[in-house]
């Protein structure tokens, strides 16, 4: 018995020195969709001003973009050019939408195709195409998620897709990805309870705990095979859970860097503590709390299983092995019990990942992550590292 090769001590030190295959959109839909012959596919993306950056593939000729290029260098560029013949597929097409501005948010049903044609999402796409790839700024896994149980499609999102994760997160073979997290999955499905130690620079240990009610636990893992309406969200690699209840404490790092300690209670984060940086950006988090209290609830506690290097896009770097994270706001699309229609204003009805990871919140350390099931209690993650429990899952 011994781990997947592409494991080991030095990997796991330094995985930029793992080997990858070049990246094979041929490979990557073959696996993830099998079967395809047949299929009708086609790509979105999104715009603050999809009227105008759609027609003719204007975004080309202008500064940014670099999602959009990408979906139209590696992806559509591709299945024109030879993938989708070989793959048995129809299609092809390119469309824009509105950009959300907001992670898992519902989307505005316009949207263009090439030609400047206004179309829409219900009437002209969903139920025309069989396997949708949305790649995109903003995440649009939750919404997708729920329009594929509407009309039958298979999809999968690929928000912030960039050189990286092209050469890495999305060069690996699936088929074993999905092995390895049923792997880790085993390991810690039917949980009763997580608990998290948050070591901070000045000493302090903070400890969430979250109660799992021996709740089955799910895996991220790529593929949507078959015929049943999916939607995949890739890179993939986590194991994840949908919390019952929530208490303790956690530290954040704002996107302007400041950092805080965030008070749950009843699964609910209840407030935020300046640590430093600016106390603005505390306040304005409380107030939003205070505004619409289901912003701070937590919906989602998930764990990396793969080993990849840093992107610096979180859909990927939340799947490094290693690594957990937490998520606030809507989880219908995870099974949960969260929806859009309880936020007070659409906008606040995100699914927002907070990522814990060296890279990421250098300024703690996650150092225990500890299961409780029945009577076995394991160590999971030990400073950012996967604990010898969580490897021996993996040994095949």
């Amino acid at each position: 018995m011994s781990l997947p090769d592409y494991i080991t001590e030095e990997i796991l030190d330094d995985p930029t020195k793992r080997e990858f295959r070049d990246f094979s959109l041929s490979r990557l839909l073959a696996t993830v969709f099998e079967p395809t012959d047949g299929c009708r596919i086609c790509i979105l993306t999104d715009f603050d001003d999809p009227a105008t950056m759609m027609k003719d593939h204007a975004y080309l000729k202008a500064e940014g973009f670099p999602v959009q290029k990408n979906a139209y260098h590696h992806f559509y560029q591709n299945l024109k050019n030879g993938v989708m013949e070989e793959l048995g597929m129809h299609g092809g097409e390119m469309y824009a939408y509105y950009c959300t501005n907001g992670s898992n948010l519902d989307m505005k049903d316009p949207c263009w195709d090439v030609e400047g044609t206004e179309l829409s999402l219900d009437r002209d796409i969903y139920p025309h195409y069989d396997i949708i790839l949305c790649i995109t700024d903003w995440s649009a896994t939750a919404p997708l998620t729920e329009k594929c149980k509407q009309f039958g499609f298979r999809g999968a999102t690929l928000h912030g897709v960039n050189d990286i994760i092209l050469s890495s997160g999305l060069a690996v073979n699936y088929d074993e990805v999905s092995d390895d997290a049923e792997c880790i999955r085993l390991a810690l499905t039917n949980a009763d309870e997580i608990e998290i130690d948050f070591a901070l620079e000045d000493g302090r240990v903070l400890t969430a705990w979250l109660g799992l009610g021996g709740q089955d636990a799910q895996k991220s893992h790529g593929l949507c095979k078959g015929k049943t309406p999916d939607v995949a969200n890739l890179p993939a690699g986590e194991v994840y859970f949908v919390p019952e209840d929530a208490r303790g404490q956690f530290p954040m790092k704002y996107e302007d860097g400041t950092l805080g300690v965030l008070e749950v209670v009843d699964r609910n984060i209840i407030s935020s503590t300046l640590i430093e940086g600016n106390q603005a950006t505390v306040d304005d988090h409380n107030q939003r709390l205070k505004d619409d209290p289901m912003t701070g609830t937590l919906g989602e506690l998930g764990f990396g299983t793969q080993v990849l290097p840093v992107s610096g896009s979180d859909i990927q770097d939340e799947k490094i092995l290693g690594t957990c994270h937490l998520a606030t706001g809507r989880d219908d699309h995870l099974g949960g019990d969260i929806v859009p229609g309880m936020f007070k204003k659409h906008e606040n009805s995100t699914h927002d990942d907070i990522l814990f990871a060296p890279h990421k919140t250098p300024n703690f350390n996650i150092s225990q992550v500890r299961m409780k099931r029945g009577d076995q209690e394991e160590l999971v993650i030990e400073d950012f590292r996967p604990s010898a429990y969580v490897l021996q899952s993996m040994m095949q």
